[in-house]
C-alpha cells in the first residue's frame, strides 16, 4: 500500500466513503469498461441528488417532517454530492 496526492495515470479508482483506492492497472484492464461503470456511478449519484434535491426543496416535506429526518436527508445529500465529485475526478483520470 502506498500513499499518494494523486492517482497514477491507467489506474483503477474506486470511491468508498471519505476514500479513493488506486489500482494501477496498464496492460490488465479494459479501460472502456471501467469508464462505463464510472459514467454509470455518475448516473446514479445524479439521480439520487436530483431526489433529495427535490424532497428538501419540497416546503411542507421540511415543515412536516422532523428535525432529525431532515437533517439525515441533508447529510446524505452532502455525501453523494461530494462522492459524485469523488467519481467524476475518478473517471476523468481515464482520459
Amino acid at each position: 500500500v502506498e500513499l499518494a496526492k494523486s492517482a497514477p495515470k491507467a489506474s483503477a479508482q474506486i470511491v468508498i466513503g471519505e476514500a479513493t483506492a488506486c489500482l494501477p492497472l496498464e496492460g490488465v484492464i479494459d479501460f472502456a469498461a471501467e469508464n462505463q461503470r464510472l459514467t454509470k456511478e455518475i448516473k446514479r449519484l445524479e439521480g439520487e441528488i436530483k431526489r433529495l434535491d427535490g424532497k428538501l426543496g419540497n416546503a411542507k416535506f421540511v415543515a412536516n417532517a422532523p428535525e432529525e429526518v431532515v437533517a439525515e436527508e441533508r447529510e446524505k445529500l452532502a455525501g453523494y454530492q461530494a462522492q459524485l465529485d469523488r467519481t467524476r475526478t475518478a473517471a476523468s483520470r481515464l482520459q
